[in-house]
């Protein structure tokens, strides 16, 4: 397991990081996504952390709070020690219904982050992340309120998720010109059949030295070849998210499927390998419902690509030209 420096900070954090939204479950799409118990979330936090994981991640909409709870616990049951684990949890997303049960407002962040502290069972939060872009609320009081978080001590490092590159750089600049903590990571889908992220964050990323943190690196699953030309009987069967281009998709599998093979490893291996070879990622989260799916991620780092075998799944899986792309490409060439 290697660990990555979070942005242009010098916390260290695992190239994989467990997620834990599927622990509990509850009703609605909680239901479908995971409904993993006490001990087997215990279980699956241990067994992440001896294969080297340092970095957990959860949020406060997970499973109505409990995901939160349940991480919080198996923390206390494994007596895990604090200075070895990086908790990162998220706030935005509807946690009551009243008119400030949501958002970024400051008042909705301290009170987010004091309720998520009590199920957690924690004293600080290792990297608290803006769960999505608050529309309503002016990016000065969202940075400003996540500032004073950091320096109550109840918060380490802040982050974002879900944002544009416009929204970060602005962020980024309000962080700056205030003397804000500065924004050190972002969290956002990435995958072999999802490289948009490609277009404008990454290279916003690699300019202000902004870690990322991939969630749904297998595409809800599809990526673990099991869908393939089926509908399949895990979570994409009961809730098909995220969106991609299945016939596409289908044809990157195909692909991974003959590297896998020959590797003697999985599909899944190869896309999560596919990702950790990418520059701009800093750590990949991983979700499990089975150790033995968690166990076969785990393999993921061990995986090497070749570079014809990178060439091949970077043919197959090619952006469609879209400007202002093309005219950067064109006018770089012309001034070779």
């Amino acid at each position: 397991m290697e660990y990555r420096a979070l942005g242009k900070s010098g916390l260290k954090v695992s190239e994989l990081c467990l997620g834990t939204m599927t622990f509990a479950g509850g009703s609605g799409m909680w239901k479908a996504i995971g409904q993993v118990p006490q001990d087997e979330a215990t279980a699956l936090v241990k067994t992440a952390f001896d294969a080297g994981i340092n970095f957990f991640d959860t949020a406060d909409i997970y499973s109505e709070g409990a995901s939160e709870r349940m991480l919080g616990q198996a923390l206390k049951n494994l007596g895990l020690p604090r200075g070895e684990v990086v908790i990162a949890t998220k706030a935005f997303g509807r946690v009551h219904p009243g008119p400030n049960g949501r958002g970024a407002s400051r008042k909705h962040l301290i009170d987010a982050c004091d309720a998520s502290l009590a199920r957690l069972g924690l004293d600080h939060i290792d990297l608290y992340q803006l769960h999505g872009f608050d529309l309503e609320t002016p990016v000065e009081e969202q940075m400003d309120a996540l500032n004073d978080l950091v320096r109550a001590g109840k918060v380490r490092y802040v982050g974002v998720s879900n944002w544009a590159a416009w929204q970060l750089v602005k962020a980024l600049g309000i962080a700056e010109r205030r003397g804000f903590a500065p924004i050190r990571s972002i969290q956002s889908y990435y995958t072999i059949a999802g490289r948009e992220l490609e277009r404008e964050i990454i290279p916003a990323l690699n300019s202000e030295g902004v870690g990322l943190m991939v969630w749904s690196p297998l595409a809800g699953g599809y990526l673990s070849g099991k869908f393939t030309g089926a509908t399949g009987d895990g979570r994409r069967a009961n809730f098909d998210f995220p969106p991609i281009d299945k016939p596409k998709a289908d044809r990157i599998v195909e692909i991974m499927r003959a590297i896998a093979d020959a590797k003697s490893a999985s599909v899944a291996q190869i896309a999560l390998a596919w990702l950790l070879h990418q520059p701009a990622v800093t750590s990949v989260i991983i979700g499990a419902k089975r150790a033995d799916q968690l166990q076969d991620n785990l393999k993921a780092p061990n995986v090497k690509l070749s570079e014809d075998e990178l060439a091949q799944l970077a043919d197959v899986s090619a952006l469609d030209k879209e400007y202002p792309g093309w005219m950067f490409e064109r006018q770089q060439s012309a001034n070779r």
